[in-house]
């Protein structure tokens, strides 16, 4: 079984910083692209950052020059630093790896909130 647990959310006031931090265990034998993703109230599920090997990132428009994603392979654990913080980056947000384990699969954390408060 693999699992991804993520840890760092919470309540943080406009122009604040939270960093969040979502570790995946269990049987991994390989992780390829790990990310976060967010949903807010009534909106869809939208991509925040993607990261494909040391360096290769992918940003939504809205986070660019805000957030930063990275990770750390020796423990298949992916970040996302969020800076200035505004109002609609209130959201779940949810990590995702694409791990294999008997086979490529994509595997989704349990969420943590973020709110922005003005």
């Amino acid at each position: 079984q693999v699992q991804l647990l993520e840890s760092g959310g919470g309540l943080v006031q406009v122009g604040g910083s939270l960093r969040l931090s979502c570790a995946a265990s269990g049987s991994v034998f390989s992780v390829s692209a790990m990310g976060w993703y967010r949903q807010a109230p009534g909106n869809l599920r939208e991509l925040v950052a993607i990261i494909e090997g040391d360096s290769m990132t992918n940003y939504a428009d809205s986070v660019k020059g805000r957030f930063t994603v990275s990770r750390d392979n020796t423990k298949n654990t992916v970040y996302l630093q969020m800076n200035s913080l505004k109002p609609e980056d209130t959201a779940v947000y949810y990590c995702t790896a694409t791990i294999y384990y008997q086979r490529w699969r994509d595997y989704w954390g349990q969420g943590t909130q973020v709110t922005v408060s003005s």
